[in-house]
């Protein structure tokens, strides 16, 4: 993948659209689209390849990650951490590039980048009330993500559509 050099923010939705809720990253970014980018933002569907989030994330000052989450909370609560803090994973932990998950593309894509590294990752991560087999967002989850896409917009611009083209992690 080759990076748009007016792309400053990279939104990467990451998840398995096969398994419900974990489907939020990639349904999240096909909202994005359909509500249109800002001006220099950019997004990428990476559903459950982490390997390549971590060269696309090259050069881009500011990433958002969207995954869905199991931590046992309320399903639609959404959570805002620093990717630093979120990929508490060691690089080892990946195994093979099945299990590579974003939380492992941050260390690994320091690791690779160097000075190419993003200087900003934010993680926000929504939690699921069903990964079981299937292809529909929850209620609660539609809901949290919908909420989520309205507050990137407000951070990042007002939804006017970009110059730009549609460019392109995973969950549990």
């Amino acid at each position: 993948m080759i990076r748009d050099e007016r792309e400053d923010v990279l939104v990467i939705g990451c998840g398995n659209l096969l398994r419900s809720d974990d489907g939020v990253g990639p349904v999240f970014i096909r909202r994005l689209l359909d509500r249109g980018l800002p001006e220099g933002v950019g997004v990428a569907d990476a559903g459950t390849s982490g390997m390549d989030v971590a060269f696309r994330m090259r050069g881009v000052p500011k990433i958002v990650f969207v995954d869905a989450c199991t931590s046992g909370s309320e399903p639609g609560a959404i959570f805002e951490l620093p990717g630093d803090e979120a990929a508490s994973a060691p690089l080892e932990a990946a195994g093979n590039l099945h299990s590579f998950r974003w939380d492992h593309a941050i260390p690994f894509a320091k690791w690779l980048l160097k000075d190419e590294y993003p200087q900003d990752i934010t993680v926000f991560l929504i939690e699921a009330e069903t990964t079981a087999p299937g292809m529909t967002l929850s209620e609660p989850v539609e809901r949290a993500m919908d909420e989520l896409v309205d507050l990137l917009l407000g951070r990042f611009g007002s939804g006017a559509p970009s110059a730009q083209g549609a460019p392109q992690c995973a969950s549990n």
